[in-house]
């Protein structure tokens, strides 16, 4: 995908932290779906609030769909609040300001110049990211400019273009070309002729270059994407500048039916679309936004058809199966563990003129341990039945006859799950007691009466809903929701009580002894508290 990544091990440790109920943030679709959301640079926000096990702060937000961080995209504004005209109108302008410098059909009609030029004309600025017409030269002068760029060179430009900066990691992580390979193999295997790329630019690519190479292949693709850079590289009918968390085509209509033609193409047979999200994005909107691609596609669906489904390989990491399966039940989680990555860092890249590559696996921040992970925490989910799916016997995976998929070796069968169970690679151990398979490293907790890690919190939430902990339904539907509220207020003006009781004793004893009241220092503890509070509401 284009879009920056955040930490993997970060984010797994915060999905971890969200089941367990310490704090987190979820996203609120409304009933209202007239009342249009504001708009931030990457088009409609989403409506969220916070929530905390037994707490719940019922003032909802709107923020940024896609950027996780606010130093990316500090929109922020509270669902009941109204804005003044000038607000609105200082918005609007700051909006319009972030938008690519050139409009799609500019940036066609620059590629089809570019291409018309001879080689040593072919210029690329690495500073602006932009491919450089002769009458561009002169504002790039102070500027590292890479020339003759050939047409392989075009064929390729996620390898051109630097990764768009992410202001924690400075990095990004692509698909290898031997995880694009291992897809393609798949899809032409499975008979496949068209794929949507949503967020995937390398297979986009090596999709496109088999189709012009000398075994010219039958697959097509079109790429949607976040990135507003591979708008230089393609015309209309192979790219979309998009946001995947809203379902935003940036180029309106045009851009919409590009993405409708496609899918409804041979009556909507032969197409499947693969996605691979930022690992640190939230599951429902990402969900939402793939049925309204369904939806889409089942617009150029006949009524003897309706209940078929669109084919998806949905790929993200496989602790995230149990939120995908609650809005795709259809879905299955493969076994295949060697996807494979490059990080690319921005900084390097900059410093020496050329892209650098590190392959994933062998990056020290995603080392568990002292040997590391020897497999990518990486899966597909998909809607296709599982045993029409070959891996391959020589990276070492088999068909397992009672599951009716194909697994790797170290994943073994369990005859009390009725399942092969292991998820990461290693082989899981039954515990009787929690009736289920657990990782190995887990131990039975007698007072959490469940398997968790031997230096784990003992009596801490369990997880699912934030209010009860209960697994069969979310905070905003929780029975209990009033009783907590009740429960909330008692206990938050029992602490305003007891601040206000410290207070006043601090007062007199201060008082008696005759000392002054350090100014400054309150002063300074306002602050951290004002600053504390903004944190919490941001």
């Amino acid at each position: 995908m284009a879009a920056p990544r955040e930490w993997l091990g970060t984010v797994e440790a915060e999905g971890i932290a969200g089941r367990q109920g310490s704090s987190g943030v979820e996203v609120v679709f409304p009933s209202d779906p007239a009342t249009p959301a504001p708009l931030c640079p990457h088009g409609p926000t989403l409506l969220f609030v916070k929530v905390n096990q037994g707490k719940e702060e019922t003032r909802r937000f709107y923020a940024c769909s896609a950027c996780r961080d606010r130093k990316d995209c500090n929109f922020f504004q509270w669902e009941d609040e109204k804005l003044s005209g000038a607000r609105l109108a200082a918005r609007e302008a700051h909006n319009q300001k972030c938008q690519p410098p050139l409009s799609r059909t500019q940036c066609v009609e620059r590629y089809v110049k570019f291409i018309g030029l001879p080689l040593s004309q072919r210029k690329f600025c690495q500073r602006c990211q932009q491919l450089l017409l002769p009458d561009d030269w002169e504002k790039h002068q102070e500027h590292r400019v890479v020339g003759d760029i050939s047409i392989t060179q075009l064929k390729r430009p996620s390898q051109l273009l630097y990764p768009l900066e992410n202001k924690k990691t400075n990095a990004q992580y692509l698909f290898a070309d031997r995880s694009c390979q291992f897809l393609v193999d798949l899809l032409s295997t499975l008979g496949f002729t068209r794929v949507l790329c949503v967020g995937t630019p390398r297979l986009h690519e090596l999709i496109r270059l088999k189709a012009s190479g000398e075994k010219k292949s039958n697959i097509k693709s079109l790429l949607l994407d976040i990135d507003f850079r591979y708008s230089q590289f393609y015309m209309e009918d192979s790219f979309c500048h998009y946001n995947m968390f809203n379902h935003h085509f940036f180029d309106g209509k045009a851009a919409l039916e590009v993405c409708r033609t496609f899918l409804q193409e041979d009556k909507g047979e032969g197409v499947i679309m693969v996605t691979d999200p930022p690992f640190g994005g939230l599951v429902e909107p990402l969900a939402v936004t793939f049925k309204k691609l369904i939806a889409m596609w089942k617009e150029g669906q006949s009524q003897d058809s309706s209940q078929k489904e669109l084919p998806i390989f949905w790929i993200f990491p496989y602790f995230f199966e149990f939120r995908i399966r609650q809005f795709f039940p259809s879905f299955c989680m493969l076994d295949y563990q060697r996807f494979h990555r490059t990080f690319i860092c921005v900084d390097e890249a900059m410093k020496y003129g050329c892209m650098l590559e590190v392959d994933y696996d062998n990056h020290a921040l995603y080392k568990h341990g002292k040997t590391g992970r020897k497999q990518s925490p990486v899966r597909i989910f998909t809607n296709i039945p599982p045993n029409k799916i070959i891996l391959p016997s020589e990276e070492g995976y088999r068909f397992c006859p009672l599951c009716q998929r194909y697994v790797s070796l170290e994943n073994q069968h369990c005859e009390h799950c009725n399942s092969c169970t292991s998820k990461d690679g290693r082989k899981w151990n039954h515990c009787f007691l929690c009736k289920k398979c657990v990782k190995p490293s887990w131990i039975h907790c007698s007072i959490c009466s469940h398997c968790a890690l031997p230096d784990h919190s003992c009596g801490g939430p369990k997880d699912g809903c934030f209010i009860c902990g209960e697994l069969d339904h979310k905070r905003s539907t929780c029975p209990k929701i009033t009783t907590s509220k009740k429960v909330n207020n008692t206990l938050f003006f029992r602490a305003v009580r007891k601040q206000k009781q410290r207070k006043s004793n601090k007062m007199k004893m201060g008082t008696t002894k005759g000392q002054s009241m350090n100014h400054t220092s309150v002063t300074r503890k306002k602050r951290r508290r004002e600053r504390a509070h903004q944190y919490l509401c941001s």
